[in-house]
């Protein structure tokens, strides 16, 4: 057998100066992931056309494309 729940109405938050709760986001929360998305996309799109690495190459540069070559 259940309890009873007991609810009260939902009324909006407000601030001090008595103002209601503003609830809009940001340009930025929809534009970051979906940079990130796209940049990502392209990483993954390129990865077909990767070339074999120079002989002298830097060991940052090795490391990163042996970073590439685990995700890619």
């Amino acid at each position: 057998m259940s309890a009873p729940l007991h609810t009260r109405p939902v009324r909006p938050v407000r601030h001090r100066a008595g103002g209601v709760a503003d609830a809009r986001l940001h340009w930025w929360v929809l534009a970051l992931p979906a940079l990130a998305f796209g940049l990502l996309l392209l990483l993954l799109a390129g990865s077909g056309e990767a070339q074999a690495a120079p002989v002298h190459t830097s060991p940052l540069a090795q490391v990163t494309q042996q970073i590439l070559r685990v995700v890619g």
